[in-house]
């Protein structure tokens, strides 16, 4: 798998970009920013992912690092999907 990433740098960079845009998008941003800050902040992102790609390459677990998190974000999207459904369902009763 690290042979792959280091073979396609772009592909490697883009991956890791749209989990790191989706991890801000959760966690970080409280509200929605103007368009220019906003331009910024991805701006900023790209160059980090750039970074991070450059760690990839080097044979740190940085994908997987960063799927792991987005699947726990996931995980716990579902488990308040749940939770939401089975109090509304008690609320009905």
């Amino acid at each position: 798998m690290y042979e792959w990433f280091a073979a396609n740098p772009f592909w490697t960079w883009l991956m890791i970009f749209i989990l790191m845009s989706y991890v801000y998008n959760k966690v970080f941003r409280t509200r929605k920013l103007p368009v220019l800050k906003a331009l910024i902040i991805y701006a900023l992102l790209a160059v980090g992912a750039v970074m991070l790609m450059l760690f990839q390459i080097a044979g740190l677990p940085i994908v997987p690092s960063l799927t792991v998190a987005v699947a726990l974000m996931f995980m716990v999207r579902i488990r308040y999907f749940v939770q939401d459904r089975a109090s509304r369902k008690q609320q009905q009763e």
